[in-house]
């Protein structure tokens, strides 16, 4: 499954150039041209990650990442800002904002590419080979395939996809709409109780193993992934 990166920068030409070369390097691409096109963007689809400029008209790119912060749906969201300043007061203003990298135009496109990468490597808890780890669990994203104790484990596509999202941001709780949005995007009409018939499908995968307790129900709010 390709990254989904969303781009909000207002010059177009650099939109077209980003979009580009990143679409080049297999990641899924959505743009927007300020702020307001951004919250757009993400109400239709939440992405893996933002690609944000500094200085967008109207809202600032610092401005936006912050009230990205804010809202439930992105604020684990990674976000490298884009930007023409260099000083180090203004690196340290756009990581305070939330930002989890900093590119300074003009920038390479190769170097762009591997800082999404490693940003994506950093915040999902995935290792340079796209192997994720949990215990005796382990999931490999490049080869799609589940092993418990080095067993492989048959698993289902939105079961694997659902395990991935979760190993991927452990201890954190997601309601069934942001399961929704992460691992079926919006573009796909399911309902939520979906989310519910597929969480009991990877329970009764992993039960043999003695793993179903790591996919935790918390009442009210949604589910968890915790080994603890």
């Amino acid at each position: 499954m390709q990254a989904t990166i969303l781009l909000v920068e207002d010059e177009a030409e650099v939109r077209e150039m980003v979009t580009r070369v990143l679409a080049r390097e297999g990641f899924d691409m959505l743009t927007a041209a300020d702020a307001d096109e951004g919250y757009h963007r993400i109400s239709e689809q939440v992405p893996d990650l933002m690609l944000v400029d500094w200085m967008l008209p109207s809202v600032s790119g610092v401005e936006f990442v912050r009230r990205c912060r804010r809202d439930e749906l992105t604020e684990d969201v990674p976000v490298i800002m884009l930007t023409a300043r260099a000083e180090e007061n203004d690196r340290v203003h756009g990581l305070e904002s939330g930002a989890d990298d900093y590119v300074t135009k003009p920038f390479s496109p190769r170097e762009l590419a591997a800082r999404i990468r490693a940003v994506l490597r950093r915040t999902s808890g995935q290792d340079a080979e796209g192997t994720l780890t949990a215990g005796p669990l382990t999931l490999s994203t490049v080869s799609h395939r589940v092993f418990v104790n080095d067993e492989p484990l048959e698993i289902g596509p939105t079961e694997f996809r659902l395990l991935r999202f979760l190993m991927g941001h452990p201890e954190r709780v997601y309601s069934r709409a942001q399961l929704l949005d992460h691992v079926w995007s919006r573009e796909v009409f399911v309902e939520e109780r979906t989310v519910d018939v597929h969480i009991l499908r990877l329970r009764k995968l992993l039960k043999p193993h003695g793993l179903d307790q790591a996919v935790q129900t918390v009442r009210g709010v949604g589910y968890r992934f915790s080994l603890d």
